[in-house]
């Protein structure tokens, strides 16, 4: 009996039939709780090393965070876009074109990983310049680029498991890629226990669990997707590069990949600002880096209840791109529209919860041991959270459109919805913070200078918000693919 609930769990989705709320939500469940045991990734290698680095350390791995993200993004942005063609020839019933998309996607998968690896690790000392972090920073930047590299060094096998996922949900299948990581999950959690309290690797022990435990799940799901889908198993004349599959394909992934990659840039612009408040004014780092610590602390609990709306824009995504090969666009617009009312129904249950976490900072107990906690950091930490939570339907918004444009098609607007963001941010973590504080940031800096960095965050959302207004109004409410399309 649990074997045959198995089965019915993991199998394929027919999207384009059924009450629209009704399939996202089901679709969506698994995709959420996936994204939640990915942030657990982040947040297991924070917790322990909040507990067994010392301050320098966590201060380097938190600081590394927009560093992953531009590139791994990057990576999850290409192949999301990639099973958005494998999905509209699954709406179709064309198995001669989803095997066609599979063939290509492991073949620029490939490819595109080789590269992200060798840019990744050539401009790394350059990129934590970026952030303000350079040799003389000692500790903090031994342990940022430490990290950073081993990273760097897996992006095959995050990439590689995105890509495999991509597939599965492209069928409707949701369930697979949870099961999955729920073992990778567990494996990671195991392998940061070992690498960091037995072996004492440092940050190196916690991005080598990492990238293991992905490695693993990737290589299981690429054996489970063999064993249930025959019909996917390539041969040699597959491997053959499909011209106008692959363009196809780099059409609709390379913008959603830069997307996320401009995004990144933009992170690092307001991760630097964030550094200035623990610099002294000739430019020395403060010993215990509370604005470093307490906003890392922050943006992991941010990112792990962002999880949710992340799920919801993967589920629409899916969705609309089923449906519009089945040329279903009436299904596509009473799909969008109720999938931002089940957005604004999770706003009501994120923000409540991350509201309370901050009551005396408890979140941070979470990621740092009690010796890294101050007022300080639970100011900082606190300041960010109130900033972007107050924002919050706007980046729901954001999430599910955009997803919703790339879904049927219009990766043009998606790119510029991320140059717009891009812009946004970096002019007002560049130019408003100083403005407010009335002289140059450093650590003697107000409370309100730091509410000006982390007005970036929605500043930057409202900004591509209304980019993405325009083929959600124009195309998807309308009904009209042709006439809005870039």
């Amino acid at each position: 009996m649990k074997k045959g609930l198995l089965v019915r769990l993991s199998s394929p989705m027919d999207l384009t039939q059924g009450t629209p709320w009704k399939k996202i939500l089901r679709y969506a469940l698994p995709i959420i709780l996936s994204y939640l045991l990915q942030q657990i990734y982040v947040l297991t290698d924070a917790i322990i090393c909040g507990q067994v680095l010392t301050s320098a350390q966590v201060a380097g791995v938190n600081d590394t965070f927009p560093l992953t993200f531009i590139f791994l993004q990057f990576a999850f942005g290409c192949t999301a876009g990639f099973s958005v063609v494998t999905g509209e020839a699954v709406g179709k019933g064309d198995a001669a074109g989803v095997r066609r998309s599979f063939a290509s996607q492991f073949f620029l998968s490939f490819v595109l990983s080789v590269l992200l690896t060798a840019v990744s690790i050539l401009l790394l000392p350059w990129l934590l310049g970026t952030m303000h972090l350079t040799p003389e920073s000692g500790e903090v930047y031994r342990a940022a680029y430490d990290y950073c590299f081993v990273i760097f060094l897996g992006i095959f096998a995050q990439m590689g498991y995105n890509f495999v996922c991509g597939i599965l949900r492209a069928y409707g299948d949701s369930v697979t890629p949870l099961f999955f990581l729920v073992f990778s999950t567990v494996l990671n959690v195991g392998l940061d226990l070992f690498f960091l309290s037995v072996l004492k690797m440092g940050p190196i022990g916690a991005a080598a669990a990492t990238v293991i435990a992905q490695l693993i799940s990737f290589i299981a799901c690429t054996a489970y997707t063999f064993f249930k889908y025959p019909q996917l198993r390539l041969k040699m004349q597959d491997l053959k590069p499909h011209a106008a599959a692959l363009w196809e394909h780099l059409r609709q992934g390379l913008p959603l990949g830069l997307q996320f990659s401009v995004l990144a840039i933009g992170i690092i612009v307001m991760q630097g600002a964030v550094v200035k408040f623990d610099l002294t004014e000739s430019g020395a780092m403060v010993a215990s880096t509370p604005a470093q610590n307490g906003y890392g602390a922050a943006s992991k609990l941010f990112n792990f209840l962002m999880s949710v709306y992340n799920g919801l824009g993967s589920a629409i995504l899916g969705y609309n791109a089923q449906n519009y090969g089945k040329s279903a666009y009436d299904r596509i617009r009473r799909g969008t529209v109720q999938t931002l009312g089940l957005m604004l129904a999770a706003t009501v249950l994120c923000v409540g919860i991350g509201l309370l976490m901050t009551i005396g900072g408890a979140y941070q107990y979470i990621f740092m041991s009690a010796d890294k906690i101050s007022s300080e950091t639970i100011r900082y930490g606190n300041i960010f959270l109130y900033m972007d939570f107050a924002f919050y339907p706007v980046l729901g918004f954001l999430i599910v459109v955009r997803s919703a444009v790339q879904g049927v098609f219009f990766p043009g607007y998606v790119l510029g919805a991320g140059v717009a963001e891009l812009v946004a941010r970096v002019v007002l973590c560049t130019w408003l913070p100083a403005w407010v504080n009335g002289a140059p940031v450093d650590c003697t800096a107000s409370s309100a200078a730091f509410a000006a960095v982390c007005f970036g965050d929605p500043g930057a959302w409202i900004c591509a918000s209304v980019v993405l207004a325009i083929p959600l109004c124009k195309a998807i409410l309308k009904e009209r693919y042709k006439k809005a399309a870039l």
